[in-house]
C-alpha cells in the first residue's frame, strides 16, 4: 500500500532525476602524452563503478605497447598501439601520418581476438615470432585483420585480456549507456585545453562534432541558461545540464506524458494500457511489472512498481523496444524438417577477399563468412604443384591457397556461431589423381564431421533435417552412376552456364577440362546428400524422388524459370536443393538482387560476401533471425509439395504496412574531418518482396542536422505475399547535384517487425552497429482476410 504523498503525487522525493545522473564516458587514465600530464582523470567514478579503474590489462594499453604489425615474410614494422580514454578506441602509428580517423579502430568493430599463429597471415609470415607473443584483431567487415607480435608473451596477453574486458564492457552496455558514453567522448574531445570547462566556442565545436549545426543565437542562449557562474565557461553540472537539454527527446516525452497523466511517472497498469496500444503479444501487468524492475534506474519509483521518463526511454531504447521482435534473435522455428525447406545463407567465390580477376585468395575468407552466418561455401579446386590441389579463380590473376588449409579453417571455425550443417560446395576441376587426394584431406582433417554415408541406411535418399545433421559437413559434388560406362568417367560439377559460355580455350585448358570431367570414386563417394546434377526439366520423372540431387543455377537461368515457370520452379524446389551463383560476367565480384531467387523457393542462393552493397543488407536481413544461425524455414507456400504458389501471380492485397518515420538520433558524421560538414539526412524505407510488392517511399530531407532530425511523415505499403517480405530502412545524406551519400541501415523480414514505437538500430555498409545512431518510428500493420 503506497503511503499518502504517494497516492496524491507519485514522483520519486528521495533522488534527483535519472537524468542529471550522466554517466561518464568510459574516461581511463591519460596518457604520458596528454596535455594535462596526467593530473586529471575525468570520468573516473564511471570506471570504478566498472571495475577497470586499477585494471592493470587496460592501464597497460592505456599506457601504449610498440607492436610488431607482420604483413610478409619481410615486412615486420614496429609500431606504437595505445587505447584511447575513450576505453572504445585504439590509436595506432601509421608511417605516413593521415588524418586522424585513419588512426584510430573501435572496439566494438573487432570481431575476434585470436592468440597465438591463428590466422592465415602469421601462420604464413610469424615464424620468426613465438606463438606466445603473437595475436591477431580480426574485425567486422572488409578490413584486413591486423597481425601483431609484442615484445614479451605477458604484453600480448595483456592485450588479449584488455580486449576481452573492453568488448564485454561494451556488450553490456544498455543503448543509453552507450549514448551517454558517446556525448562524452566527443565532449572529452571539444575540450581543447583539457581543463575540464567548456567555452562557447568550445561548445560550438562539439556540437559540429555530433552533427548539428545549431543558430548560434539559439546556442548560445542555451549555453548561457546552463551558466549559473555566469563565467563565460560551463563545468561540472552546468556541462550535464547542457548534456541534458541536448539530449531531450520531446516526441518521448509527448508519448511519456499521453499514458502518464499529470503526475508524470507511469504506474504498471499505465504501462501495461501502452504495452497494449503498441500490439504486444500477451502484453500483462505481471509483464508491466516486469518491465519497470528491468528497466527504472530509480530505486524509490522501482520500489513503488512506477516508471519514471526516464526508465520509459531505457525500456523503448533496449532490445525490447526494437523494431526487431527480441523472441526471434534466438532459434525459434522448426529444425525437423528436410534441408529443402530452408533458406541456407550461401556463399560464392567463398575464398576471394576481392575481386575475381585480381583479388587475393584467403583462408580468412572462410572464417569470416561463418562469423557472418554463412552455412553453404565454395571451393574452386584446381590441379597444383606436389599433388597438391589448390584453390583459386581459374585462369585469373588471383591468388592461390591450399585445398587442404581451407579444410583446416572448416574444421576450426565452421561451428564457431552455428550448430547447423556446412555445405562444401566443391567445383572440380582437378585430375583423378588430386581429387583423391582432395578426399583424402577431407576424411583426415574433418574426422567425423563428415557425412559419409546416410543417417538412414533405410532411407538413403530422404534429405534429413538440420537439427539431425548438427556439427556436420556435407560435400556437394558430382556421383559416379550406379553402373557405370567403360572408363567411368562422367561430367564434373563445373557450373553449366560456364561450361557454355567456354567455347574458344588454350590446348592447356582444354585438357584441364579433359581431366576436370573425370570423377575419381573416393571423391564421389563423399556426395552423400548434395549430388550435383544438371536441371534438365522441372517436371518429376515417373520413378522415385530423387530429393538428394542439387542443380547449380546462373541468376539468369534461374530468373528464366521464374518468369517463364513459376510455379513448376517452387515446387521443383519443394523437393530439391538448388544452388544458384552470379553470372560470370561480374568481373568486380557485383552481387545479384537474392529476393527474386527466394521468391521462388531457391535455398542456395549465393552471393560474394566480400561485395557489400543492398544485396548483402538484404542477405544479412534475412538471416538476422532464428538466432542467425543460417537456416531460416521458408514459409509454407514453398514447402508444399501440391503448393500453388507462383510469385508472379500472388494474388491480391492482403496485409497494409504503415510506417511513420519520427526522428533520428545521433547519425554518423560521414567527414570527420571536416567540422563543417554536417548531414543532410532522409530517410528511404524499401519493400523488397514479389515483383508485385516491391517499393520504396521516403521522406523529405532535414537541412544540416544528423544528431536529432525531426520528420514526422507517414509511408504506406500494400502487400500480396507478406511472408517472402524483407523491410529495409536507408537513411542517406541528401546531395542534389550529385547521387546521395549511404549514412546507415537495418533490414529484417516482415513477420519480425514489431508494431507501435520502435527503434531502429542502424548498421554501415560493412554490417557493424552505428551506435548509438537509430531511427525512431512508429509501425501499423493491417491484415485482411486472405491465406496465410
Amino acid at each position: 500500500m503506497l503511503c499518502g504523498h504517494w497516492r496524491t503525487c507519485r514522483r520519486p522525493p528521495e533522488e534527483p532525476p535519472v537524468s542529471t545522473q550522466i554517466a561518464a564516458p568510459l574516461a581511463l587514465p591519460p596518457s604520458p602524452a596528454s596535455p594535462d600530464g596526467g593530473t586529471k582523470r575525468p570520468g573516473l567514478r564511471a570506471l570504478k563503478k566498472m571495475g577497470l579503474t586499477e585494471d592493470e590489462d587496460v592501464l597497460a594499453m592505456l599506457r601504449g605497447s610498440r607492436l610488431r604489425k607482420i604483413r610478409s615474410r619481410t615486412w615486420h614494422q614496429e609500431r606504437l598501439y595505445r587505447l584511447q580514454e575513450d576505453g572504445l578506441s585504439v590509436w595506432f602509428q601509421r608511417r605516413i601520418p593521415r588524418a586522424p580517423s585513419q588512426h584510430i579502430f573501435f572496439v566494438q568493430h573487432i570481431e575476434a581476438v585470436r592468440e597465438g599463429h591463428q590466422s592465415e597471415g602469421l601462420r604464413r609470415f610469424g615464424g620468426a615470432f613465438a606463438p606466445a607473443r603473437c595475436l591477431t584483431i580480426a574485425f567486422k567487415g572488409r578490413r584486413k585483420n591486423l597481425d601483431l607480435a609484442a615484445p614479451t608473451a605477458e604484453e600480448a596477453q595483456r592485450w588479449v585480456r584488455g580486449l576481452a574486458k573492453l568488448r564485454a564492457r561494451l556488450d553490456a552496455m544498455s543503448q543509453r549507456e552507450r549514448l551517454d558514453h558517446w556525448i562524452h567522448s566527443y565532449l572529452h574531445r571539444a575540450d581543447s585545453n583539457q581543463d575540464s570547462k567548456m567555452s562557447f566556442k568550445e561548445i560550438k565545436s562539439l556540437l559540429r562534432m555530433v552533427n548539428v549545426d545549431m543558430n548560434d543565437m539559439y546556442a548560445y542562449h542555451l549555453f548561457k541558461e546552463c551558466d549559473h557562474s555566469n563565467n563565460e565557461r560551463l563545468e561540472g553540472t552546468e556541462i550535464e545540464e547542457f548534456l541534458r537539454r541536448l539530449l531531450k527527446r520531446p516526441e518521448l516525452e509527448e508519448i511519456f506524458h499521453r499514458y502518464s497523466g499529470e503526475d508524470r511517472v507511469l504506474s504498471a497498469p499505465e504501462l501495461l494500457e501502452f504495452l497494449e496500444d503498441q500490439g504486444e503479444d500477451g502484453a500483462t501487468l505481471t509483464h508491466a511489472q516486469q518491465l519497470i524492475q528491468a528497466y527504472e534506474l530509480n530505486e524509490t519509483a522501482k520500489q513503488h512498481e512506477l516508471m519514471t521518463l526516464d526508465g520509459f526511454m531505457m525500456y523503448l531504447l533496449s532490445p525490447e523496444g526494437a523494431a526487431l521482435d527480441m523472441a526471434h534473435t534466438c532459434v525459434f522455428q522448426d529444425m525437423s524438417q528436410p534441408l529443402t525447406h530452408y533458406f541456407i545463407s550461401s556463399s560464392h567465390n567463398t575464398y576471394l577477399t576481392d575481386s575475381q580477376i585480381g583479388g587475393p585468395s584467403s583462408t580468412e575468407a572462410y572464417v569470416r563468412a561463418f562469423a557472418q552466418g554463412c552455412r553453404c561455401v565454395e571451393l574452386d579446386c584446381w590441379e597444383g604443384p606436389g599433388g597438391e590441389p589448390v584453390i583459386y579463380h581459374g585462369h585469373t590473376l588471383t591468388s592461390k591457397i591450399l585445398f587442404r588449409d581451407v579444410v583446416q579453417a572448416v574444421r576450426d571455425h565452421a561451428f564457431t556461431l552455428s550448430p547447423y550443417p556446412v555445405i562444401l560446395s566443391l567445383e572440380n576441376h582437378c585430375g583423378l589423381e588430386q581429387q583423391a587426394a582432395m578426399a583424402r584431406h577431407l576424411r583426415t582433417i574433418l574426422g567425423d564431421m563428415l557425412v559419409t554415408q546416410a543417417l538412414d541406411p533405410q532411407s538413403p535418399e530422404e534429405l534429413p533435417s538440420p537439427e539431425q545433421l548438427k556439427g556436420r559437413v556435407l560435400v556437394k559434388g558430382k556421383k559416379l552412376p550406379a553402373a557405370r560406362n567403360e572408363d567411368g568417367r562422367i561430367l564434373s560439377d563445373r557450373e553449366e552456364e560456364e561450361e557454355e559460355e567456354e567455347e574458344e580455350e588454350t590446348v592447356e585448358a582444354a585438357e584441364q577440362r579433359r581431366q576436370a570431367k573425370q570423377i575419381s570414386p573416393e571423391l564421389s563417394a563423399l556426395a552423400v546428400y548434395c549430388c550435383a546434377t544438371r536441371l534438365r526439366t522441372l517436371r518429376p520423372g515417373p520413378g522415385p524422388p530423387h530429393p538428394c540431387q542439387v542443380s547449380s543455377l546462373s541468376e539468369r537461368k534461374a530468373k528464366k524459370l521464374t518468369r517463364e515457370a513459376g510455379n513448376s520452379f517452387v515446387r521443383h524446389n519443394a523437393r530439391q536443393l538448388t544452388r544458384v551463383y552470379p553470372l560470370g560476367l561480374r568481373m568486380n565480384s557485383a552481387n545479384y538482387n537474392p529476393q527474386e531467387m527466394w521468391n521462388s523457393g531457391c535455398q542456395l542462393v549465393a552471393l560474394n560476401f566480400q561485395t557489400p552493397g543492398y544485396e548483402m543488407d538484404l542477405n544479412s536481413g534475412r538471416f538476422l533471425v532464428n538466432g542467425q544461425c543460417g537456416y531460416v524455414l521458408k514459409p509454407a507456400c514453398l514447402r508444399q509439395p501440391d503448393t500453388t504458389f507462383d510469385p508472379e501471380c500472388p494474388g491480391p492485397s492482403r496485409t497494409t504496412l504503415t510506417v511513420q518515420v519520427l526522428t533520428a538520433q545521433q547519425l554518423p558524421k560521414l567527414n570527420a574531418e571536416k567540422p563543417s560538414s554536417i548531414v543532410d539526412p532522409l530517410v528511404r524505407v524499401e519493400i523488397h518482396g514479389v515483383s508485385a510488392d516491391c517499393a520504396r517511399k521516403e521522406t523529405d530531407y532535414v537541412l544540416n542536422n544528423g544528431f536529432n532530425p525531426h520528420w514526422g511523415q507517414t509511408l504506406q505499403f500494400q502487400l500480396r505475399a507478406p511472408e517472402l517480405v524483407l523491410v529495409r530502412f536507408v537513411v542517406e545524406d541528401y546531395d542534389s547535384t550529385s547521387p546521395n551519400d549511404f549514412v546507415g541501415q537495418f533490414t529484417l523480414p516482415f513477420n519480425s517487425l514489431k508494431q507501435g514505437y520502435r527503434h531502429i538500430h542502424l548498421l554501415s555498409k560493412d554490417g557493424a552497429s552505428l551506435s548509438p545512431a537509430t531511427l525512431f518510428v512508429h509501425i501499423s500493420i493491417q491484415h485482411s482476410s486472405g491465406p496465410d
